[in-house]
């Protein structure tokens, strides 16, 4: 990949002031920046890489429409959603033409400087696609001429990125009653990528979420259980995670506003269960059989080997005027207060010390990392810590959990890094900013004598490769074995 400009990125961006901590930097980050990309968690849609030839289209379908990072900063700025492109469910007008759109983008980029969204985009921008020029209300049409010229290449085709971002596993995120088409063709058509599956049941565990029934019909159809209560749908459950990993998942993935894990009993369960069927779930019906199936869930992870992941404490569609008009994934999730400690004490009771569980936690309540979760990962075998997720997946993000985790959970009860992005090409952007913050860290720790220059080194190759192959118990490819052992 051709480096940008220094006027355009700097080539010691994100490292410390002092010199001789960016010097020291700038040395553990050559030495991780080229590894392979480990991507257990994301959610790109297979689709881009199910087709040979796929194209992104313009550079709006590619860069604006799907991500609502971006249009959640314009529509906060009073900029309308049609006025973006952003399709409404009812099927009113909206702006089509996608020059004008990028007009409108360009026009407001600076709303992004000193965001991580900001900073993704020039990376992918001034890195990626070689803009010569920054982007702006100015340069807006030129920049689309350029980019558009780049998307018909062949070079720019999601296969060939894959390839040239040096991809070495991609996990999608895909629902229980995902028929996984997509990487089925993918699997057949013979190309070395590897992309695999994700398992997320959250659409058919929440009892009052839009269209329960309809897919809990689905779920029936496809594991060919008729699901009349809840036994019949542990048994539906379970036979769609074996599925999936027979299509190659490592992992099941579940949200959940609270990390509650209470348990009940199987009549308790049932009772609620049936409740919902007749349409009569209220939303306390919905978090205590929730709070249930996460329990369970750790069961099915420790009969079946595949990680848990636990995203907590995200308030969807708080802006209700937009989620009816224009559904889901709009920008309008809000972070709340979270706990762990008595909440996951149910679950922990049963299976933290079990060997077979591997537990990654994710939170949007910075307050927890310290008080609570670096303490629970560093007591219970099960339990690893994600990367910071969504709103702190960022500069000054990374420096807290950093410092308030690192300390006590231990470097080794952390999962690495994974991107948690739709945006396929700002994979390496979030990874290189994840490489660098975390150089910049170690760098910190060297020069006060924390620990030695062999620590930072093997710490630095762990923190970008080995720790989320671990956590995810992903084997790497043997061309890629010889990577730096994390015990060195």
């Amino acid at each position: 990949m051709t480096a940008a400009s220094p006027a355009l990125l700097a080539p010691d961006r994100f490292f410390g002031p002092d010199q001789r901590q960016q010097q020291v930097a700038a040395e553990l980050y050559g030495l991780v920046k080229d590894l392979p990309l480990v991507c257990p968690h994301g959610h790109v849609d297979p689709r881009l890489l199910a087709e040979p030839d796929y194209q992104f289209g313009t550079p709006v379908d590619l860069l604006l429409l799907p991500d609502h990072y971006i249009f959640r900063m314009l529509y906060s700025q009073g900029l309308a959603l049609e006025r973006l492109g952003i399709a409404r469910r009812d099927g009113g007008p909206v702006e089509t033409d996608h020059r004008a759109i990028w007009q409108l983008f360009a026009d407001h980029f600076y709303l992004f400087r000193g965001t991580p969204t900001g900073v993704w985009l020039a990376d992918v921008l001034y890195n990626l696609f070689e803009l010569p020029a920054r982007l702006s209300g100015a340069t807006a049409q030129r920049s689309y001429d350029h980019l558009a010229e780049r998307l018909r290449s062949p070079a720019f085709r999601p296969r060939a990125l894959f390839e040239r971002f040096n991809i070495e596993v991609l996990c999608t995120t895909d629902a229980a009653t995902d028929p996984l088409a997509s990487h089925q063709a993918i699997r057949a058509s013979g190309w070395g990528g590897r992309v695999i599956p994700c398992f997320r049941p959250d659409a058919v565990i929440a009892l009052d979420a839009p269209g329960w029934r309809e897919h809990l019909e689905r779920l029936a159809e496809l594991s060919g259980v008729a699901i009349g209560g809840y036994a019949a749908f542990i048994q539906a459950l379970e036979i769609r995670r074996a599925f999936f990993k027979t299509q190659g998942a490592v992992a099941a993935d579940h949200a959940a506003l609270s990390a509650d894990t209470e348990g009940l009993t199987a009549a308790a369960a049932d009772r609620l269960f049936q409740r919902a069927l007749r349409g009569q779930a209220n939303a306390a019906d919905a978090a205590r059989f929730t709070a249930h199936m996460l329990g369970e869930s750790a069961r099915m992870s420790v009969d079946d080997g595949l990680v848990m992941q636990l995203h907590a404490h995200a308030l969807r569609n708080h802006h209700w005027a937009v989620y009816e008009t224009f559904g889901a994934d709009k920008g309008a999730d809000i972070p709340v207060r979270g706990e762990f400690t008595r909440a996951l004490r149910p679950l922990l009771k049963r299976f933290g010390a079990d060997p077979r569980l591997r537990l990654i936690l994710f939170t949007l309540d910075e307050s927890t990392y310290a008080r609570e979760l670096a303490p629970l990962a560093g007591h219970y075998p099960a339990v690893r810590l994600g990367p910071p997720w969504w709103f702190h997946d960022s500069l000054n993000g990374l420096a807290r959990y950093f410092d308030q985790v690192m300390e006590t959970a231990g470097l080794y009860n952390t999962a690495g890094f994974n991107d948690d992005t739709r945006a396929f090409c700002s994979i390496p952007a979030r990874h290189d900013l994840w490489r660098r913050a975390a150089s910049n860290w170690l760098a910190g720790l060297l020069l006060r004598g924390v620990i030695s220059r062999p620590d930072a080194e093997a710490m630095s190759v762990d923190l970008a490769y080995h720790l989320a192959r671990r956590a995810y118990r992903l084997e790497p490819t043997a061309a890629r074995a010889q990577i730096g052992s994390d015990h060195a």
